[in-house]
C-alpha cells in the first residue's frame, strides 16, 4: 500500500495552499476538509486496483470508456468520502493529534495521512488478499487464540485449516433444515460423540475413487465451541502426538502432513493442500497485526 499511499498525498499536496488559507479562518474545518480529500483520493486508489484485477473483455475498451471510467470512479469516491464514521472521520482526529490544528504543511499532511490510513485500515494493507479471507481470519482470531493457549496449536494453523475445510466460511456444514453447525473444521460424529449432529454427503476418496456418502457431523453452538473441541480432539488423542509436536515447533508442512498421514482426510493433496492456506493465513495476519 506505500504506492498508493504515495499517490494519495502527491495528488492532495495540489489543494493544500487553499486550505492553508482557510486554516487562519477556520482550523477544524480546514482539517475536515483535508481529510475528507484525503479519503475520497484513497477511495479512489481502492476502486482501481479493484478495476485492476478484474478482467475486461477487450471488445469495447478503449480510451473513451477509459476516461468515462476514471470519471464514474472519481464521482463514487466523492459520494462515499466524508461520510459519518467512515475514514474521513478517523484522519480528522488524527490530524488534530499529530499536527495540532495550526500546522497544515503539506510535509506534515503527508507524513500523518500515512500513519492514519496505515492504522485505520490495516484489512487493505493486505493487496490481493480476497476480503472474504481476511474476514474469516479476523472472525475466527480470537476463538483460535483462545484454543491455542489450550492445546499449544498456533491460532494461525487452526484458522488455515477451518478455512481450508469450509471453503473460508462458504460452505459450512448446515443442517437438512439449514441449521447452522459451526462446524467449521469438518469433524465427523464418532460413535463416543454424545452432543448434537447433521447428516451431510460428503465426498470421500475410497481407493483412488471420489466417492459421495452420507455422514454424521459433530454440531455445536458457536465456534468457540467448534474451536475448543478441535484442539482438545487433536491435542488428547494419541493418533495426533506427532501432529501437535510438529504444529508446537511451527512447522506448517509438518502439521499438514501428519494431518493426512493420521488420517484427518481421506484427500491425498490435503496435506499440500493446507499448507498452502497456512501460508496464506500466516500472510493476513502479519500483515494486521
Amino acid at each position: 500500500m506505500a504506492a498508493s499511499f504515495e499517490s494519495v498525498s502527491g495528488q492532495s499536496l495540489g489543494s493544500l495552499d487553499a486550505l492553508k488559507a482557510q486554516a487562519s479562518r477556520d482550523p477544524k474545518a480546514s482539517i475536515r476538509e483535508t481529510a475528507k480529500q484525503f479519503e475520497a483520493l484513497f477511495m479512489q486508489e481502492v476502486m482501481k486496483s479493484m478495476r485492476a484485477s478484474t478482467l475486461s473483455s477487450g471488445m469495447l475498451d478503449n480510451s473513451a470508456t477509459q476516461l468515462g471510467t476514471e470519471m464514474l470512479d472519481t464521482q463514487f469516491a466523492g459520494k462515499m468520502s466524508g461520510l459519518p464514521g467512515g475514514l474521513s472521520d478517523a484522519i480528522q482526529r488524527q490530524l488534530q493529534r499529530q499536527m495540532g490544528v495550526q500546522d497544515l504543511s503539506p510535509e506534515n499532511v503527508k507524513k500523518a495521512s500515512q500513519t492514519t490510513l496505515a492504522q485505520a485500515l490495516p484489512a487493505l494493507a493486505t493487496k490481493g488478499i480476497p476480503s472474504h479471507v481476511q474476514s474469516f481470519i479476523q472472525q475466527h482470531d480470537a476463538a483460535a487464540r483462545s484454543a491455542s493457549a489450550a492445546s499449544g496449536i498456533p491460532a494461525s494453523f487452526m484458522v488455515a485449516q477451518a478455512a481450508h475445510e469450509s471453503g473460508w466460511g462458504k460452505r459450512e456444514i448446515t443442517g437438512a433444515d439449514g441449521t447452522k453447525s459451526y462446524n467449521v473444521f469438518g469433524i465427523k460424529a464418532s460413535p463416543g460423540w454424545t452432543g448434537k449432529t447433521v447428516d451431510v454427503k460428503t465426498t470421500e476418496v475410497i481407493n483412488g475413487q471420489a466417492v459421495k456418502v452420507t455422514a454424521k457431523f459433530r454440531a455445536y453452538a458457536s465456534y468457540d465451541e467448534a474451536f475448543k473441541d478441535y484442539a482438545k480432539l487433536i491435542s488428547s488423542n494419541d493418533r495426533y502426538a506427532k501432529v501437535v509436536a510438529q504444529a508446537q515447533n511451527g512447522n506448517a508442512a509438518g502439521f499438514a502432513q501428519g494431518l493426512q498421514q493420521a488420517g484427518y482426510a481421506t484427500d491425498p493433496a490435503y496435506a499440500s493442500k493446507l499448507a498452502k492456506v497456512i501460508d496464506t493465513t500466516q500472510r493476513v495476519q502479519r500483515s494486521l497485526a
